[in-house]
């Protein structure tokens, strides 16, 4: 009889935890929030804004005259846990002061290998790149994910401190 009655102590037990858990997915259903949270992408595409804490790709910030403020650290490098960000910047003679100093080859994003952590950002100490806004890059080939961050031509900022 002890087992028969454990059997039915079990299903009541299941049937009590049970009605606990629609008790509190009933409230939830009741007390529901007016306001529209979930987007209706892709028919609201013109109007849609993305949250101001939404961290797209990694951007190198130029200004009109395609001047940058990265000096070649090699901080974000380094801080990136996945390696999704490679600065190629040789050690070349600066022609005014006649010492070595890094200038900025390329700055190659790996956005396939990206997991948008903004740890690179953070470790930034010239706050030369930030997290975009845009999030469609939905691509079938995946070299195309491989980004050169600075534009051709572009220098460094003569006002920032190296």
């Amino acid at each position: 009889m002890s087992e028969i009655g454990n059997y039915f102590k079990g299903i009541f037990s299941g049937l009590k935890t049970l009605f606990q858990g629609m008790t509190v997915t009933g409230y939830y259903f009741r007390n529901a929030r007016k306001e529209i949270i979930t987007q209706q992408y892709p028919d609201n595409k013109a109007t849609l804004r993305m949250y101001d804490r939404f961290r797209g790709i990694v951007v190198l910030k130029h200004d009109e005259n395609n001047l940058h403020a990265c000096t070649g650290c090699s901080a974000c490098e380094i801080a990136c846990p996945n390696g999704s960000i490679e600065i190629i910047a040789p050690r070349l003679e600066d022609p005014e002061t006649g010492k070595k100093k890094k200038v900025i080859n390329q700055f190659v994003y790996y956005y396939s290998m990206c997991t948008l952590c903004n740890l690179c950002i953070l470790s930034c100490p010239t706050d030369a790149i930030i997290m975009d806004q845009t999030f469609e890059h939905a691509v079938y080939d995946r070299s195309l994910l491989t980004q050169i961050l600075n534009k051709p031509g572009s220098k460094l900022d003569p006002n920032v401190k190296e």
